[in-house]
């Protein structure tokens, strides 16, 4: 009878397993980040600077494939950090601009990317190494004067995505 009784225990067991695998809440990503200064708009949301939705819970979730042009990532969830008609906070800046990620998660990074419209204004090649949980670039901006929208792109070596944070700036007010 104990014999029945461990062979029900251990085939209940079998059966449940994966019940509870589908009911447990997903793993994170293993990197996640965004910029936190100047202000990127996903700081502004988190800080409550700017009303945006979801992503003020999230603001180092803006991940999306490599390649893209857009501040939300491709995330629709995201999508109001696209929204150029919110009050965003423009940081005044003076033609060198120090900026800050804030790493959650950490993964191998392939480039650092900094983009005003479609210019590529500075690359910082990683060669696969992993960042800590802060990383400081220095962006020339020489070349450009007044408002400014920039994407800043995280590159990750060994998955098909990158992160995305966008900066408003107002080049040569400080």
């Amino acid at each position: 009878m104990n014999l029945k009784k461990a062979t029900f225990s251990t085939a209940a067991v079998a059966a449940v397993t994966p019940l509870l695998f589908a009911l447990m809440p997903a793993g994170t990503a293993s990197a996640h980040g965004y910029v936190s200064s100047p202000p990127s708009r996903q700081a502004q949301c988190a800080a409550g600077t700017v009303d945006c939705g979801q992503i003020q819970w999230e603001p180092q979730s803006v991940e999306g494939p490599k390649g893209l042009t857009s501040c939300h990532g491709g995330n629709g969830r995201f999508a109001e950090l696209d929204d150029d008609s919110k009050d965003w906070e423009v940081t005044p800046v003076g033609t060198n601009l120090g900026f800050t990620w804030s790493l959650t998660a950490f993964h191998s990074t392939s480039t650092w990317q900094y983009f005003i419209g479609d210019d590529m204004v500075a690359s910082f090649d990683y060669g696969g190494a992993q960042p800590p949980s802060t990383v400081h670039h220095q962006v020339d901006l020489s070349g450009y004067s007044g408002q400014q929208k920039i994407l800043a792109v995280w590159n990750v070596a060994d998955t098909a995505n990158a992160f995305y944070s966008c900066v408003d700036v107002n080049v040569g007010a400080a």
